[in-house]
């Protein structure tokens, strides 16, 4: 099971690293966007890997509240690069 975690964190890892470099390269803002949003379901993922492996709830309660703000980010984020106002 532990060979099984460490597989998916280098993945997570490796996917990470394919994020920041879209986030740095992306030619446009809506690449740099999804390249947010991305990187912050591979955090959650992180979270649940250390919360399986270590084996601490407390984790999974990290990943819920990243994911939620993460969320809100990224909606917020669209609407300002559609050019409407938040209460729209």
């Amino acid at each position: 099971m532990q060979i099984f975690i460490f597989i998916a964190l280098v993945m997570l890892m490796l996917g990470s690293y394919m994020c920041l470099y879209r986030l740095a390269k992306g030619p446009t803002a809506p690449d740099r966007t999804v390249a947010i949003d991305i990187l912050g379901i591979i955090l959650v993922g992180f979270c649940a890997m250390l919360s399986i492996l270590r084996g601490e709830d407390y984790y999974m309660s990290i990943a819920l509240a990243w994911a939620l703000l993460s969320f809100i980010g990224s909606v917020a984020l669209a609407k300002y690069l559609e050019g409407k106002e938040f209460d729209e």
